[in-house]
């Protein structure tokens, strides 16, 4: 009998894959200069074998110094119409945080050779939101500013204008952000808006837990936190529209950016695909109530 899921990629096309992720992983760790297309290398490579990951560009743009654009990846398992459950996946909102970019590469990766995990959803991935800390290496845009502050204040800026308009046509069921924390000991998440991403974090935490300590300080980042699940955040951080109804699930994971960077996308990775496990779940259970 043939199997109804097959991978959408050949075992060639995984190592080519593999071998671009290991050397973005070291021209990450000799820190001597990267530019967007090394950056995106993995995941070319594999939308270029993929039957299920298409390659797009949000938004391109110059500031006399550098050409700019921010990447968007669409994962769907297969081309079936059908309605599915739509999420929003962010990474490198800050630029000196690489574990999330590889984390979610990882993880496209995993979905490619077992599209079983992504059956019912239909994925939209922005792996580097700040392009421009990412090529300098910095948190900030160019002006100086915090990019995870800036979230429906009304900013000029062309990154923070354009991840607004995109969440906002989108609609997304749940909204799922990448962090790293230089201040903690472990892996921790936030959750927030729809009460569904308090219900879908503690699993998340747990898949993480399997490589990272989990951060169990009763307060992070001065918010107070119940065996690493905190519920308020700060005001700007990337999020839906405040006026969206109804609201999507909100979910910031955040690893230690201080430990092992394997470690940190291994943990990226496992939770995210705990989220997927236990959203299904839940949206199964519902209809069948």
């Amino acid at each position: 009998m043939i199997p109804l899921d097959l991978p959408a990629l050949s075992d060639n096309a995984s190592e080519k894959v593999r071998r671009a992720s290991a050397y973005l992983t070291s021209r990450l760790q000799k820190r001597n200069g990267l530019d967007l297309r090394e950056l995106l290398l993995p995941l070319t490579v594999q939308s270029y074998y993929s039957k299920s990951l298409t390659p797009d560009t949000l938004l391109k743009w110059s500031d006399g110094k550098d050409l700019l654009w921010i990447p968007r990846f669409r994962f769907q398992r297969t081309r079936v119409i059908k309605d599915r459950i739509k999420l929003g996946i962010f990474a490198g909102i800050h630029g000196d945080e690489p574990a999330g970019i590889l984390g979610v590469m990882d993880f496209l990766r995993e979905l490619d050779q077992d599209p079983e995990v992504g059956r019912n959803f239909e994925l939209w991935i922005y792996p580097v939101c700040n392009p421009a800390g990412c090529l300098d290496g910095t948190r900030h845009l160019r002006d100086g500013s915090d990019p995870n502050r800036l979230f429906w204040q009304s900013s000029p800026q062309p990154e923070i204008a354009a991840l607004e308009q995109e969440i906002a046509n989108q609609r997304f069921d749940g909204i799922i952000a990448l962090h790293s924390d230089d201040t903690s000991p472990g892996f921790y998440g936030y959750a927030r808006g729809n009460v569904l991403a308090g219900e879908l974090l503690a699993p998340a935490l747990k898949a993480a837990q399997t490589v990272q300590d989990i951060d169990r300080r009763p307060f992070i980042d001065g918010f107070r936190a119940v065996n690493g699940i905190l519920h308020d955040a700060f005001d700007g951080i990337l999020s839906a529209p405040p006026a969206q109804s109804p609201q999507p699930f909100e979910i910031i994971l955040e690893s230690p950016a201080n430990s092992p960077i394997d470690d940190q996308r291994l943990a990226f990775q496992r939770a995210l695909i705990a989220i997927l496990d236990e959203t299904r779940r839940f949206v199964s259970f519902g209809s069948n109530l």
